[in-house]
């Protein structure tokens, strides 16, 4: 269901997004990785982020469970972005960092303990990553999507499910279009050693 709306509506989400400001995000994700650092960009949509990350220096690997959105993302990024969903990640202790932005909250919140393990499995030991939700506490759907809603005890409870992963920071955002007044949670999660 989700995956559909994407697909019917790639170019205006794009649109809608690719220049999105997220500098202070990128701030709070970035001050703690090393310079060249790999980065993970799970369930890119248009491609921003991996776009930004690269222009910053890192190496950036990116996947999306769009085609319509791989394909833009494919063509804004330079990059082969990656046709796929967060199911599909079995890699070790490859990433030193991961970029979950407004994604994970598409996973149906049965789902997300294997989802969450599975990106956890692909963090490396000290590395860094970052989350963000829709703030509340409710599985709902909305216009064709289906969204898992996350406050700080939920994602709490969800992070002491996962081996050697902390919640190191959380804080609470405004959106960032300038048509939407949604808060969202968004947070940096460590893995140690």
């Amino acid at each position: 269901m989700t995956i559909q709306f994407y697909q019917d509506n790639a170019e205006s989400f794009f649109e809608d997004t690719v220049n999105v400001d997220m500098t202070n995000i990128y701030q709070h994700f970035t001050k703690s990785l090393p310079n060249n650092a790999f980065i993970l960009d799970a369930g890119c949509g248009s491609g921003r982020d991996t776009k930004a990350f690269l222009e910053m220096g890192y190496k950036v690997e990116a996947f999306d469970a769009s085609s319509e959105l791989v394909s833009r993302a494919r063509k804004y990024t330079g990059i082969d972005v990656i046709h796929a969903l967060f199911n599909d990640v079995n890699s070790t202790d490859k990433y030193d960092a991961i970029w979950c932005c407004a994604s994970l909250l598409h996973v149906p919140e049965i789902e997300l303990p294997e989802v969450l393990s599975k990106l956890s499995n692909a963090l490396k030991p000290n590395g860094s990553w970052y989350v963000s939700f829709k703030y509340g506490d409710s599985q709902r759907e909305k216009d064709g999507r289906s969204f898992t809603d996350i406050n700080e005890q939920r994602l709490a409870a969800l992070v002491t499910s996962l081996i050697n992963i902390d919640v190191n920071s959380t804080w609470i955002t405004e959106d960032n279009r300038p048509d939407r007044s949604e808060k969202w949670l968004n947070a940096i999660l460590t893995k140690n050693e």
